[in-house]
């Protein structure tokens, strides 16, 4: 058996748990507003008069203001120059001004009144005209309302704007990442010490739940995905659950929300001894991942951090390409506010890599009908280059370097 997996029991894994989130700081106000402010200067430079940011996690990331996207229109217009407007239904507005932090003046509509035609309204108020970027997360009946009501508005993506200042971490936004990733490894070590043999994915599943609220996160996990034997050979699992059994292949990926910043890990081992096909696959996606994270250099483009990777598993044999067996998928993917944002490490991405960007690294091996390996840690990038943010994976015999 594998150094750290099986042996305990779910009452005692729980019992060693700890709150890890007391000495965590929040975002400042007063960075929420550094970021209104690259913003504005990104605004200017790309000859954009305002952008809309629109309810979720780009609203959050620039006014502090927690609200979720539903049917009725609820966001902000930043200007290239000027004070923070937002919308919202009328009825909402008190709720609103309770959960904003960067103050702002609230602009509401009636049940029966169009959002889209205030929100004209206030472009011509603030005498905005031009272009108007539209948060790429808007849905298409917002976006559709928005252009019939100003038609003469040319509204535009607004990525340019907000994935160029949302994917450059500040400090204090990866501090945050760094404890959510602590919190969850702890988690994956307490997973593995619990596996019996007759447990299932289910069990397994709420344990981990269990295991992220006592570590500090309120909400337990954020995702969890816990696979045994062939299922593994799937990245995102099959519809039924699985009960464990000697022999198989575990892939627990999890991760959990600190204050809105995501963490996500995953980890592969066999259940019992490993077999020497199970050793060889898992060995060469531990290879590839060290060869991602030694391609990752400053000013290098995002893609070519994938293709280093999928280069060398296909000298092992796997692909060609997205061909299976092998890797079917990214290598990677940017990490913050949402589990998956910008940039990725795919062949096309020709975003140059630069300090304060969070990446995933996991090019996970798939071998249908058999088993899958998958090792997920994150990095983020540092002058001096790529940093990890949770020590990977160390053996297929020592999964956690308990023993290294």
């Amino acid at each position: 058996m594998a150094i750290g997996v099986g042996g305990s029991t779910e009452a005692v894994e729980l019992s060693k748990l700890q709150d890890m989130t007391a000495d965590v700081v929040p975002i400042s106000e007063a960075e929420f507003a550094a970021r209104v402010e690259k913003a504005q200067a990104r605004m200017a430079a790309e000859g954009i008069a305002a952008i809309y940011v629109n309810a979720g996690t780009s609203l959050y990331y620039f006014t502090g203001t927690r609200w979720w996207p539903s049917e009725r229109m609820v966001g902000a217009l930043i200007p290239a120059s000027g004070p923070v407007t937002y919308i919202a239904p009328a009825f909402e507005i008190s709720t609103i001004n309770d959960y904003m932090c960067l103050p702002g003046d609230v602009r509401g509509w009636q049940e029966h009144e169009s959002p889209y035609v205030l929100f004209a309204d206030m472009l011509r108020g603030a005498d905005i005209s031009g272009k108007v970027g539209l948060d790429e997360a808007c849905p298409f009946f917002l976006t559709d309302g928005l252009a019939k009501a100003a038609p003469a508005v040319d509204f535009v993506d607004a990525r340019g704007v907000i994935a160029h200042c949302r994917m450059r971490k500040s400090e204090a936004e990866i501090a945050l990442m760094q404890r959510a990733k602590d919190m969850t490894l702890e988690v994956h070590k307490a997973a593995a010490a619990i596996l019996r043999e007759g447990i299932t994915t289910t069990e397994v599943t709420g344990f981990i739940h269990e295991a992220h609220k006592r570590e500090g996160a309120p909400g337990g996990s954020f995702f969890c995905i816990v696979l045994f034997g062939e299922a593994t050979a799937y990245p995102h699992g099959v519809k039924d659950p699985q009960t464990l059994k000697d022999g198989d292949m575990v892939l627990i990926d999890t991760g959990c929300d600190l204050l809105g910043y995501k963490s996500d890990i995953t980890r592969t081992y066999v259940f019992g001894e490993a077999s020497e096909k199970q050793r060889t696959v898992w060995n060469h996606e531990k290879a590839a991942q060290v060869r991602a994270f030694e391609a990752a250099r400053l000013g290098v483009r995002c893609g070519d951090v994938d293709i280093a990777a999928r280069s060398l598993l296909e000298s092992f044999g796997y692909g060609p390409g997205y061909d299976v067996p092998g890797l079917p998928h990214r290598t990677g993917h940017g990490i913050g506010l949402d589990i998956h944002e910008w940039p990725y490490l795919v062949a096309s991405d020709d975003t140059p890599l630069a300090a304060g960007m969070c990446f995933s690294n996991e090019p996970m091996l798939c071998l249908y009908g058999e088993f899958g390996v998958r090792l997920e840690d994150h990095f983020y990038m540092t002058g001096d280059g790529p940093r990890w943010f949770t020590e990977p994976s160390h053996s297929i015999d020592d999964p956690f370097g308990l023993k290294a």
